[in-house]
């Protein structure tokens, strides 16, 4: 029997050595289904809110305090799951977050009070963000160098796919007439569409607990033999022999851990887990973060967030509210032509609760989601040619136009022509963005430079929806003039983005 070779190779060597097959396509299923389970999950209420209305007695600004404050909650979670990542690893703070994210909802699911609903979704927003800044840096650093790219802008078609699985399953579920109803508690369909939404995410929340760590991760902290490890599952599972005859025997990478830079052996102390030194990382990152090498990327891509996913995230929470009030207007008035601001007003002079969403919303948000299919197809294959940046600025650009473009429709098709534009290349900017940020950033901040500009965006769709809520029943051309400008502001500031620049190397800590 010839003896088996030993390499001593660097890690980006060793990871292409391990094939590709079995173990990547499990954990792209994982991470892909995850991330349409978050889209359904931020989505969902904006379904929740035409039904739910009457139930606790909502008004239009209320309805904004609902679709905001779940914002709040992505905002204090962004940084507190990013630095945890980058403590205590991405595995289980990427699946324990996914899980809470599932319980949260399906207990905001029971919920008989207004006051209590909101903070269950806000909570459920806070462990949204953990889930969602995971998600591209687990993903990306399974994957070799030379793929890389391509794999993560697939998951805008995942994200699609959950864009489309929402509408369909409001559709199914929310016009069924059950009502379980006494002096006490109140449960309906919109109730029993939440269940739905929130059990598929708990599945792959405990799913997730059987992968293992991100070996990159366990690089850049010193933990050299866990990493060999895990690359020889990885090297089992896709070629299936068995991980001892892995050729890689040693990483020749040094590597300097971001929680101690005073580690010996190449061994993390038990000691450097604790909360003190939690905190202590917390704020060295941050600090990296805002130096001189990095200062430039990070202001950039935070204030790209903020105008970016306060336009995106606010115009798509309020697509079925404005559907379901152009269907109303279209009911009371046939063959009466009429825009945006028309209906609200119409919208504002009625005084009757009406629970009951026409299925025509539910259809047009569908041919929202299916609209995003080809976009999501020619983001992976086009990528490489074009670059991200173009990606970025053109669709902005176009979605600046068609938001502005929004002021002068004259009836609910014409609406929902320019959703389906802005809902398609909206999003495929943001995760063209948060592609992009994988490469401007070194392993040991990346989760937290995703965690950073994940709560910009948030502080983006907070504000956002609570002023869209605000000004739709009082004059509504100008949350459509603030949504335009916001995309124009994002796509100029791209044009200084370092896209292409390679990664900086990561640093020590003294």
């Amino acid at each position: 029997m010839d003896q088996i070779k030993v390499y001593e190779v660097e890690f980006e060597d060793a990871l292409s050595r391990t094939g590709y097959g079995r173990f990547h396509l499990k954990l792209l299923l994982l991470l892909g289904a995850g991330y349409s389970c978050i889209a359904m999950e931020m989505t969902a209420i904006s379904f929740v809110i035409p039904s739910a209305k009457c139930d606790f007695q909502m008004s239009s600004s209320n309805a904004g305090l609902l679709n905001a404050l779940p914002s709040l909650g992505i905002i204090l979670g962004s940084l507190f799951w990013g630095a945890l990542a980058d403590v205590a690893g991405r595995k289980w703070v990427y699946s324990s977050s996914l899980f809470l994210t599932g319980l949260l909802s399906l207990l905001s699911s029971i919920s008989q009070y207004f006051s209590l609903f909101v903070i269950l979704r806000t909570l459920n927003g806070f462990c949204i963000a953990g889930a969602l800044g995971l998600s591209l840096p687990y993903l990306s650093e399974f994957q070799p160098q030379k793929i890389r790219e391509k794999v993560l802008c697939t998951m805008e078609i995942w994200w699609t796919f959950g864009i489309i699985a929402v509408p369909c399953l409001a559709w199914l579920i929310i016009p069924l007439t059950i009502r379980l109803e006494n002096e006490y508690f109140i449960y309906s369909s919109w109730n029993i569409f939440l269940v739905c939404t929130s059990t598929p995410t708990m599945i792959l929340g405990a799913w997730a607990c059987s992968f293992p760590e991100s070996p990159k991760y366990l690089v850049e902290t010193g933990q050299l033999d866990k990493a060999l490890n895990v690359l020889g599952y990885i090297f089992k599972e896709n070629t299936g022999r068995r991980g001892g005859e892995f050729e890689v025997k040693s990483l020749g990478e040094k590597s300097v851990s971001i929680i101690d830079s005073n580690i010996n052996d190449n061994r993390i102390k038990e000691t450097n887990r604790s909360i003190k030194c939690t905190l202590k990382n917390f704020k060295v990152q941050v600090k990296i973060l805002f130096e001189k090498e990095y200062l430039k990327r990070t202001l950039l891509i935070c204030f790209i967030s903020y105008c970016l996913l306060a336009a995106y995230y606010t115009l798509m929470m309020w697509f079925p509210e404005l559907f379901s009030r152009f269907q109303r207007f279209e009911t009371l008035y046939p063959k009466k032509s009429t825009s945006v601001c028309q209906v609200s007003s119409v919208f504002v002079e009625e005084k009757a609760c009406d629970a009951n969403v026409d299925s025509q919303v539910f259809l047009n948000t569908l041919i929202i989601g299916l609209a995003c299919i080809p976009t999501s197809l020619w983001l992976p294959l086009s990528v490489k040619t074009l670059g991200p940046k173009f990606f970025i600025i053109f669709c902005v650009v176009l979605s600046a136009s068609v938001t502005a473009a929004m002021h002068f429709v004259s009836n609910s098709l014409q609406n929902l022509i320019l959703c389906c534009v802005f809902e398609a290349f909206t999003s495929l900017a943001v995760v063209t963005l948060y592609c992009a940020l994988v490469d401007l950033f070194p392993t040991n901040v990346r989760t937290m430079a995703t965690g950073l500009s994940l709560c910009f965006g948030r502080m983006g769709a907070l504000t956002g929806n609570l002023v869209f809520g605000y000004l739709i029943d009082v004059n509504c051309s100008i949350p459509i003039a603030m949504i335009s400008i916001l995309l124009f502001v994002s796509a100029f500031s791209t044009f200084f983005l370092p896209i292409k620049a390679k990664t900086l190397p990561s640093k020590s800590i003294a």
